[in-house]
């Protein structure tokens, strides 16, 4: 039942990346690399998360293994061809 109190406010669902980075930036001395740091962090956070609407079941971990496995097969790929 508190699972369901939060399902109207997307940012509180979403809180966890905001935590993953926090700890991390404390050792920056620079804030343009601590900039760059959270830009990059986002985009491959985006790119490797699971896409599900709000109240939709979340997939199998099985399907997102084999997603997240897919993606990294592609973006190893990508780079090694650049």
């Amino acid at each position: 039942m508190s699972q369901a109190q939060y399902l109207n406010n997307q940012i509180e669902q979403d809180h966890r990346g905001i935590k993953q980075r926090y700890y991390p930036m404390r050792g920056f001395g620079n804030v343009d690399a601590a900039s760059h740091f959270c830009r990059a962090f986002d985009e491959q956070r985006d790119y490797f998360r699971v896409r599900t609407a709000m109240c939709q079941p979340i997939p199998p971990l099985a399907e997102q293994r084999r997603e997240y496995c897919a993606r990294w097969t592609a973006l190893k790929s990508e780079l090694l061809a650049a």
